[in-house]
């Protein structure tokens, strides 16, 4: 809801926060989920196919967008987080409702970035943004042990398995909604659409929660309680 600290980015409430930038960062919460993870050799983008949101800025460096559609355009000429700053400080101007996942791969190995609505941006390991992510972190920090030393196949799958969290339990990944991004050790960036994900998703096992359950025996009725004999 509206209120009297909230029509600004230059101000502040009493309990020290920006609500333009706070209603910014929930924005990418909205937008499809999106996973990246990286292990010694590649770096991985998964995504839910939504919409394009797996762009190629040069061969090795490539990005993973959970944003507002209409935005996309003035974002990908101001890539720099210095731009994206300049709304989070100014009279009159609205900071980006955009999240990136940006992977790219040079002389120190793969890398994976994050960057946010407030400017802020981050060197990970592995991360998740967009709807229902929470869950995909749950998973990436379970497994977070295991990419550093995964091949590539192995790092893909954990990709997915993290992705395949964010959906409702009675959805599960298909070539029609999953894209996956991958640049690394001599491999220039390359996109997985459609068909070219079937590979990938045959060798995923089952989701746990979808798993058939042994069909139970119907609940025998009580049998009718004796009733008391009258007197």
């Amino acid at each position: 809801f509206r209120n009297q600290y909230d029509n600004d980015v230059t101000v502040w409430s009493p309990q020290g926060r920006i609500h333009q930038i706070e209603y910014a960062m929930e924005a990418v919460k909205q937008g499809s989920a999106t996973v990246g993870l990286k292990s010694k050799t590649h770096a991985v983008l998964v995504a839910l196919k939504h919409s394009q949101n797996l762009q190629l800025i040069r061969k090795k460096f490539f990005m993973l967008i959970t944003i507002l559609v209409s935005q996309l355009r003035d974002l990908l000429l101001m890539l720099d987080c210095y731009e994206t700053q300049i709304p989070t400080q100014r009279y009159g101007r609205r900071p980006y409702g955009v999240g990136l996942l940006i992977a790219g791969y040079d002389d120190m190995g793969p890398h994976i970035f994050q960057t946010c609505p407030s400017a802020n941006y981050f060197d990970c390991r592995a991360m998740s943004i967009g709807a229902r992510s929470q869950s995909a972190r749950t998973y990436l920090e379970r497994h977070m042990s295991e990419f550093m030393e995964c091949n590539l196949n192995e790092l893909v799958k954990h990709g997915l398995r993290a992705l395949r969290e964010t959906l409702p339990a009675e959805q599960d990944l298909t070539t029609k909604n999953v894209s996956i991004g991958i640049v690394g050790k001599d491999l220039e960036f390359t996109i997985y659409d459609d068909d070219d994900v079937s590979p990938f998703l045959e060798g995923l096992e089952e989701r746990p929660q979808r798993k058939t359950q042994p069909t139970q025996p119907a609940d025998e009725p009580a049998e009718k309680a004796d009733e008391p004999m009258e007197h």
